[in-house]
């Protein structure tokens, strides 16, 4: 299968298995991908791990065969299917965590992008190389990369379709933690740090902070203190709260 959706420990993994391909999408992978995502979106678990199988990539990207010969309306259509399938990442119950293993270039990482955090080996690789091809992102890089690094650095991977290192990645802000050893054990580790908090606290967080970078500050306020009255209202905060005053650790039902 070239995308596969298993369980580890106590949360989802999601991974595209096409090594010799350097895991590249096509748009039935695409597909696959989203009915991963639409199909983990009912499970019991903490968080989603994204990867990619062996050493050499997360994901390359776009399959370019694939791109060649296509009507103007197929073309949009294509972009559309992507970007579809990769927002979905938005309206999962939990955070996501991308695994990068390898190469994430174009579509990889976009896909990348559309995750709540990204933790990368060391060797790791990060770009947008669309420009280089005549092209431009497709599948989000355009408007996911500039809120997360800012505009003048996205403009200047996305126009010069530069390549970063890990290490790069991680002073820039477009990964969150770097990994030594395996980039899913890495995840897992990351996701120890969250996992235990409810996860309704963390859906409601996550809402308000995406939701900012689309509207002006005043009203931000308003969304930040519907959600936080709305956050009030739950059994974990609650708890929280009790078990603060009783200086216990306190165990959230994400009710």
């Amino acid at each position: 299968m070239p995308v596969e959706l298993t369980r580890l420990d106590d949360c989802a993994l999601l991974r595209l298995n096409r090594p010799a391909a350097l895991n590249a999408l096509s748009f039935e992978i695409l597909d696959e991908i989203a009915a991963a995502l639409d199909e983990v979106a009912g499970w019991k678990v903490r968080a989603l791990i994204v990867t990619g199988a062996g050493e050499k990539a997360f994901c390359a990207g776009a399959d370019i065969k694939e791109l060649r010969g296509r009507s103007m309306i197929e073309r949009k259509q294509g972009a559309q299917r992507g970007q579809a399938a990769f927002a979905r990442l938005d309206r999962l119950p939990f955070p996501s965590v991308a695994a990068i293993n390898g190469l994430a270039f174009g579509g990889g990482l976009e896909l990348a992008l559309a995750c709540t955090f990204r933790v990368a080996v060391r060797s790791a690789r990060l770009g947008l190389p669309e420009i280089k091809l005549g092209l431009i992102p497709g599948y989000g890089g355009t408007q996911r990369l500039p809120r997360l690094i800012g505009e003048a650095r996205a403009l200047d991977m996305i126009l010069l379709g530069r390549t970063v290192t890990a290490e790069e990645a991680a002073q820039i802000g477009l990964v969150h933690r770097l990994v030594d050893g395996a980039a899913v054990e890495g995840a897992l580790a990351y996701v120890r740090e969250f996992s235990g908090f409810s996860l309704l606290a963390l859906g409601l967080a996550r809402d308000a902070v995406q939701r900012a970078l689309d509207v002006p500050v005043h009203e931000g306020l308003k969304i930040e203190a519907d959600l936080s009255t709305l956050a009030f209202s739950t059994a974990d905060a609650e708890e929280g709260m009790a078990a603060f005053i009783e200086k216990r650790k306190a165990v959230f039902r994400d009710e």
